[in-house]
């Protein structure tokens, strides 16, 4: 399964492991590596610049030939440790970096400078051609079938018209949950796919027992969207607590969100509240149970070993 993303990234198979809050983490891309294929850890699943710098020296310990590791940077001014995490990790050393919600112009300098590969998070052909002139190595097409966060186009529409208009790879991020789901996203012209809500259940996942189980008892018709957790549409697990609270902005949210001064500050204080929330429903048992994941998660059947899913994107 050669393609352009298997070249730029020295791996075997034309995937990565998608960096997902609060689930992603050392042992997940540990074993992502052993398999074959890239995995992604967002770097704000680390509370300190230091847990950051030990996970990153363990990774590179851990790093076989035909796998690669890398982070999620988020680099808007929502993450306020933005620039002390890019500094971080471009002084440790990592094969790539994935930027999301913002520009990504100081990051690619930076990482570009000490030889680190950038793929940019798009959801639209604009910012796309903004991320290729900023030297972005590769764009990641985050379609209407991601989880968390996605876009309005479904991933032929997205990845054909990114393909056609860009010189740079395009991996397709959302709706891979099975080889079916990658050949297809193949077909359309990606060099790549990013996955993501598959390996939720996998045991290395470091969320609890009752969300991997969710991602197996709940389907494709049980996600739904919701303004509930940061403000933006997220699709999370349609389980009896979302139903009790809603998927809308309150009236109040709404009222503010007119106003353009009010706006940013709703959305930060929405952010920091849907982040807390969704914090505790991964890491302990909980009646409030909102759990990101996407539609994908319609073909996990089981809890198991990271190689096991990475067997059955492949075989």
């Amino acid at each position: 399964m050669q393609t352009k993303l298997t070249q730029l990234l020295n791996i075997k198979y034309p995937i990565i492991q998608a960096p997902m809050f609060l689930v992603s983490n050392v042992a997940m891309v540990t074993e992502a590596m052993k398999a074959g294929i890239a995995g992604c850890i967002p770097a704000l699943n680390y509370r300190t610049i230091e847990e950051l710098r030990s996970a990153i020296k363990e990774l590179k310990a851990n790093k076989v030939e035909g796998g690669s590791f890398g982070f999620n940077l988020i680099v808007n001014k929502s993450n306020f440790k933005y620039k002390e995490q890019l500094e971080a990790i471009c002084e440790e050393g990592c094969d790539f970096i994935i930027t999301s919600l913002g520009s990504p112009e100081e990051t690619i300098q930076q990482a570009h400078a000490v030889g680190i590969k950038v793929f940019c998070d798009v959801t639209d052909l604009r910012f796309a051609k903004k991320v290729e002139q900023l030297g972005a190595d590769a764009a990641i097409a985050v379609n209407n079938e991601a989880g968390g966060h996605r876009g309005n186009l479904s991933p032929e529409e997205l990845t054909n018209l990114l393909n056609k208009e860009l010189d740079i790879p395009v991996i397709s991020a959302g709706g891979v949950g099975r080889k079916a789901d990658i050949d297809k996203m193949l077909s359309y012209g990606a060099a790549g796919v990013s996955v993501g809500s598959p390996f939720i259940a996998s045991i290395e996942a470091g969320v609890t027992d009752e969300y991997k189980q969710a991602c197996v008892d709940y389907g494709e018709k049980d996600i739904v969207m919701t303004e509930r957790i940061s403000g933006t549409p997220c699709t999370v697990i349609n389980t009896p607590y979302v139903q009790k609270i809603g998927t809308k902005a309150t009236w109040i949210e709404n009222l503010m969100n007119k106003n353009k001064t009010l706006k940013k500050w709703v959305k930060m204080i929405r952010f920091s509240i849907g982040m807390k929330a969704t914090e505790k429903a991964a890491k302990k048992a909980t009646y409030k149970t909102v759990w990101v994941a996407g539609p994908s998660i319609e073909h996990t059947k089981e809890i198991l070993p990271v190689k096991a899913i990475v067997d059955k994107l492949i075989h």
